[in-house]
């Protein structure tokens, strides 16, 4: 789907708006005799995205009625597996998985069995305190450890596999896959590391050694990395409160934000995502939102708002696009809403874990 940019008119608005922490005030009202739906951005605006549901537990995973059909049919009280701390995540079809770094696991969200199952490794795929990771296409997960300082790398059976950087040399916060490549965030080096997936043997690193002095290009602590359908690279820069573009060969092609509390802006910059027409997707745990970007780096739009509004978020911590599992959230969209892709969103603290908003139009 190709975006219409004259749908986006409210950034008109966002130049003049104020200081974002005052999000909140985004969310509609509808009358009291018929549901509440939040969209973003708020009327008169068509509305781009709306706030579908959130989760912090097996049991709201399940949702209403969901613990009576399981006890019906097993004869025995449901698990409610919490979520404590989530950061990083990704998705399969049919699966969430979510790094929670208040237990050092990995929790798999099955949506079609409405269950959580936790992963962790024995031996030497050991986890201690897994911040991001990533899935490939036989379901080998790619976990950025922050306690091992590596890249664990495990089976779709959980079995070892291998590691990538070395303890006390490298500190791996993120790693995204291609095809051909794998791509990993170390704050240590100030630069993302690009293996080949086959070997895992390191190809180069980003950014090249001629602009890693570069004030303009250079990275300072790159904590969170996405790519697009070009095959750029997005690092989060956690350290320099902006997102650095870089193309596949590693070349510096542009820097989205700066420093600040306003719109276009971050003031703690976390996790990353690009979707199919190449729009950007960045949180802001400051502001409690995540900003909306073109592919030139233009803003379009926000969402989210502080905890305790409907759609609240709580120290969010990453992003992530998702297409294979509309089907399961369609139902607490809007009547005359289609979603067309999900966007899941962490936080760390609150109740709503994992919060998922559907970005779509009206019918």
């Amino acid at each position: 789907m190709k975006i219409n940019q004259k749908l986006f008119s409210f950034t008109n608005v966002l130049a003049v708006a104020g200081i974002f922490f005052l999000a909140v005030g985004c969310t509609t009202t509808p009358p009291d005799n018929g549901p509440k739906y939040t969209f973003y951005p708020p009327a008169p605006d068509a509305p781009r995205l709306q706030y579908l549901t959130s989760f912090g537990s097996e049991k709201d995973l399940r949702g209403s009625g969901g613990d009576t059909l399981m006890t019906f049919i097993t004869g025995e009280a449901p698990p409610n597996t919490p979520i404590l701390k989530p950061y990083g995540a990704t998705t399969t079809p049919k699966n969430i998985y979510v790094c929670d770094t208040g237990v050092g696991l990995i929790l798999r969200m099955d949506l079609e069995k409405r269950r959580i199952f936790a992963i962790a490794p024995t031996g030497p795929g050991t986890l201690k305190l897994p911040v991001n990771l990533s899935v490939d296409d036989n379901g080998w997960l790619y976990v950025a450890d922050s306690l091992r300082d590596q890249v664990v790398i495990v089976d779709d059976k959980e079995n070892f596999v291998g590691t990538l950087g070395e303890p006390g040399v490298n500190k791996p916060r993120d790693v995204v896959l291609d095809k051909d490549r794998i791509y990993v965030a170390d704050v240590a080096q100030h630069a993302v590391h690009v293996f080949d997936k086959a070997t895992r043997a390191p190809l180069f690193d980003i950014p090249r050694r001629a602009e890693a002095t570069n004030i303009n290009v250079r990275l300072f602590q790159p904590i969170n990395l996405a790519l697009d359908s070009h095959g750029r690279i997005y690092v989060s820069d956690f350290g320099a409160y902006r997102i650095q573009v870089f193309d596949k060969d590693g070349n510096y092609i542009r820097s989205v934000g700066k420093y600040g509390d306003n719109y276009g802006e971050f003031a703690r910059l976390k996790g990353i995502a690009v979707d199919r027409d190449n729009l950007l997707y960045a949180v802001d745990a400051a502001g409690q939102l995540v900003q909306v970007f073109d592919d030139t780096g233009r803003l379009l739009m926000w969402f989210g708002a502080p905890d305790g509004s409907k759609a609240g978020l709580n120290l969010p911590a990453k992003v992530v696009v998702d297409y294979d599992n509309v089907a399961f959230f369609q139902k607490y969209a809007a009547p005359d809403f289609q979603i067309d892709h999900l966007v899941i969103v962490t936080s760390q603290y609150g109740s709503r874990k994992v919060s998922v908003f559907g970005f779509g139009h009206k019918k």
